[in-house]
């Protein structure tokens, strides 16, 4: 019972609770005479069980659901293979979310009294609209060979693959060795595309994707993201009851995108974690995970093209010229480190996950340079390093409603240049709400969702480099079949 969230829902902010508390009055309204739930249908088809068997709270994984994807969506049984399955199983699902949200930012970049795009305003807005889509389809090929594709839509219909995977499992009979290549969500103990929260502002983990200001108003040029999904080669081996699970990748240095578009070059990612039983308190976990990259500074070869956009008052054309680096010919490279401790703990309905975050890029990277033959770095220019931490409670109030509640920080403790200001790009974010689940089936998934999501950053605002306030509330029906 597999489910990977891969479109996030892009939204801003809502100053006010009072639509906050019509939309729970509303939600109150719309759950009286529902009955349980909690499904993602393409595996639960197939070994005819409830999707609450693997979900704690859709999408979100149970202990025993993760024993079933790292056993490469097997149970061990006759219903393993697809040759044993009838004709009529596909098994593929569907996910779309129509949803009511308002967003707001406190600065926006608009014209004004200083020129084009010389001042801030506030932009606040209302309305609804619809994710883009997730078409899942996954399982065994044979026994001890899986897969998963994921064709994946924006709200406009334009199609990418976000997962695109296959796994030989159990290799000599041993769980300990599994091997996994293609375009793939990196071994996270906390997934983002399992994530419960749906808002542009809580639909992500910011510790995942942090990356520091290189001076006020101006970003790192490299992106990338532990929460995103990654292309190359993974082992993966876990013991027979999955208490204890360790992981190593190879892969390319993309940030997931393909064709090698930047140069011939990797990144590695390893993780373990064990997990112990306290009483009746259940099953507990703690781990760490390491990510070691290298991203290019600058392109060996470039190509300036010129594109028509016009015609001026006499009728010549009007041409705009660009230059972008040709992809492959990446150079300079320079590394970057993420690393991490995560503890998962769980109190009977109550569960909390609690993780410590560390950053830091090469020089090269934070103060935006490139590292030619012979050049040197800017004065004062050293590596940027940060801390993090995130904080994550769920409360299951019943097997259909669960509240969410996440709170995490990111800290500069060393900015790319010692004249930035100390809090540069700090940054706050707060998320709260719940899921309700009306019904429970093998076919089909359903879930009322309300949440609302701020976040603060130090000196991000567009122009005046003072501090941006962002924040989402959002209503939806989140639904898959």
């Amino acid at each position: 019972m597999e489910c990977l969230r891969s479109n996030e829902v892009r939204s801003r902010v809502f100053r006010g609770g009072k639509a906050l508390l019509y939309t729970v009055v509303f939600l109150g309204v719309l759950l009286v005479n529902c009955y349980p739930a909690n499904a993602i249908p393409a595996f639960a088809r197939k070994y005819g069980m409830p999707c609450s068997s693997c979900h704690e709270a859709w999408p979100k994984l149970s202990y025993f659901g993760q024993q079933f994807k790292d056993n490469g969506y097997q149970m061990g049984n006759d219903r393993d293979a697809p040759i044993f399955q009838q004709a009529a199983y596909w098994p593929a699902t569907f996910r779309i979310t129509p949803y009511w949200s308002r967003e707001s930012s406190n600065k926006v970049q608009v014209d004004g009294s200083n020129g084009p795009g010389g001042n801030e305003a506030q932009v606040t807005t209302n309305g609804f609209s619809w994710t883009g889509l997730d078409f899942h389809t996954g399982g065994t090929l044979a026994k001890n060979i899986s897969f998963y594709v994921l064709p994946s839509s924006d709200e406009y219909g334009a199609f990418h693959f976000e997962s695109v995977w296959a796994r030989i499992d159990n290799i000599g009979g041993s769980p300990w060795l599994n091997i996994k290549m293609g375009k793939f969500e990196l071994d996270n103990l906390l997934s983002e595309k399992r994530i419960l929260t749906l808002s542009g502002v809580g639909g992500q983990y910011y510790n995942y994707h942090f990356q520091p200001f290189s001076q006020p108003g101006v970003p790192e040029n490299y992106v990338f993201g532990i929460g995103d999904n990654q292309v190359g080669l993974e082992y993966m081996g876990h013991s027979a009851n999955d208490r204890t699970r360790v992981s190593a990748s190879l892969i390319t240095s993309s940030d997931g995108n393909p064709d090698v578009p930047y140069g011939s070059t990797y990144d590695a990612y390893f993780t373990a974690s064990q997990a112990f039983e306290i009483g009746s308190l259940g099953i507990q976990r703690v781990g760490a995970f390491a990510y070691l990259g290298q991203a290019p500074t600058y392109y060996k070869y470039n190509l300036t093209t010129s594109t028509v956009i016009g015609t001026d008052v006499n009728g010549n054309p009007v041409t705009s010229t660009s230059t972008g680096g040709i992809p492959g010919t990446g150079a300079g490279n320079k590394g970057f480190q993420r690393y991490g401790a995560i503890g998962m703990i769980y109190i009977k309905k109550y569960n909390m996950t609690a993780m410590y975050f560390r950053g830091s890029d090469s020089p090269w990277l934070g103060s935006n340079t490139a590292a030619l033959p012979g050049a040197l770095l800017p004065a004062g220019a050293q590596s940027p390093k940060w801390n993090g931490a995130l904080f994550e409670s769920n409360y299951d109030w019943s097997p259909q409603l669960v509240l969410i509640q996440r709170y995490e920080f990111d800290r500069m403790s060393q900015q790319a240049f010692a004249s930035n200001p100390a809090n540069l790009g700090n940054l706050d974010t707060l998320t709260f709400g719940f899921r309700y689940y009306p019904f429970i089936s093998s076919r089909a998934g359903f879930a009322y969702h309300a949440e609302y999501g701020i976040i603060w950053q130090r000196g991000a605002s567009p122009v005046t480099y003072s501090n941006l306030t962002t924040s989402s509330l959002l209503f939806g029906f989140d639904f898959d079949f």
